[in-house]
């Protein structure tokens, strides 16, 4: 399913509402009941329902004036063919009412999580239908890999309310660091420098920032040890040069800000193993999906937020 919109990199603590604004706590428990009550109604896990709307959140803008959730339905998904197309490709619309005002609108949240929880279990109700229902609707791997790993998020916390997070290296420790994105870099042929540079000694402790599922993890010829976190906001993080992994970090596994995930070190610029071409730091990167492509952005604004947060 394709989209029209603008991308945002942080999610607002307030959003606007038809009343005006309200505080996150209070958005977040109305979501929570609209994706409760839809799962009651259609057998489909609430979190499933809520990483769709996450997932929404980052392709288009904050839910527009008067709605809580972001799902923006494809008028095609919503209507149908309408006789302009063979109804053996685009039989009858999926848009059904879903608060019993007799009407089906496309802008009204219980329509439109009504018609994708009906949609979604005209497949099944496992979690391999889920996935393929998903894929059906959205025709993108990336999109289905994101949206099911943060209903396991949600799922774990049970919330959608998770807006900590945390400093990647000790405060106690010694490190310094200064915006580096954008600078030039000359191994493996010209290129900018995608993230933060942190230095700190070797051994330093590497944690988590946020919540997410570890999506990569081993050696990268620039990077080295590195591994990359993926979380509810469709923000990939990149940790690299790390000289150690945590014992028991996996690919598949959640975290949450604080877990350590590694620690500071100087691999990189060459075949496995290679190190100390540089001098020990983090690199720490970050890039946003919009549902089509993914780029990276300056992580150092973030990363000083961060910083004061955890003094705090």
């Amino acid at each position: 399913m394709k989209y029209i919109g603008s991308m945002i990199v942080c999610l607002s603590m307030c959003v606007l509402f038809s009343a005006g604004f309200i505080h996150a706590d209070e958005e977040s428990d109305a979501r929570m009941a609209l994706y409760k009550k839809t799962s009651a109604i259609t057998d489909i896990p609430w979190e499933y329902l809520a990483a769709i709307d996450q997932y929404e959140r980052q392709v288009h803008d904050d839910p527009k004036d008067g709605r809580v959730t972001a799902i923006e339905a494809d008028p095609m998904f919503w209507t149908g063919s309408a006789g302009e197309m063979p109804s053996t490709f685009f039989p009858d619309g999926w848009g059904l009412d879903g608060n019993g005002d007799q009407k089906v609108q496309l802008e009204n949240d219980e329509d439109v999580l009504y018609s994708i929880g009906t949609y979604m279990k005209s497949y099944g109700t496992t979690k391999d239908d889920i996935k393929i229902a998903l894929w059906n609707y959205y025709k993108r791997d990336l999109t289905v890999q994101t949206i099911m790993n943060t209903a396991r998020v949600f799922k774990k916390f049970e919330t959608v309310n998770l807006t900590n997070r945390d400093f990647p290296l000790p405060l106690q420790a010694n490190y310094s660091y200064r915006s580096t994105w954008g600078d030039a870099r000359g191994f493996g042929g010209r290129r900018v420098h995608e993230g933060t540079d942190i230095f700190a000694n070797y051994g330093v402790p590497v944690k988590s920032t946020t919540y997410g599922v570890v999506e990569m993890k081993g050696w990268n010829k620039f990077g080295g040890w590195r591994i990359g976190i993926r979380d509810i906001y469709n923000i990939y993080h990149y940790y690299a040069h790390l000289h150690s992994f945590s014992e028991d970090i996996k690919v598949g596994d959640i975290v949450q800000p604080g877990d350590v995930i590694g620690s500071v070190g100087a691999s990189g610029y060459g075949p496995p193993g290679t190190s100390g071409k540089f001098p020990p730091h983090l690199h720490y990167g970050m890039y946003q999906d919009n549902g089509k492509n993914e780029w990276s952005f300056d992580p150092y604004p973030f990363l000083r937020k961060w910083e004061r947060m955890t003094k705090n």
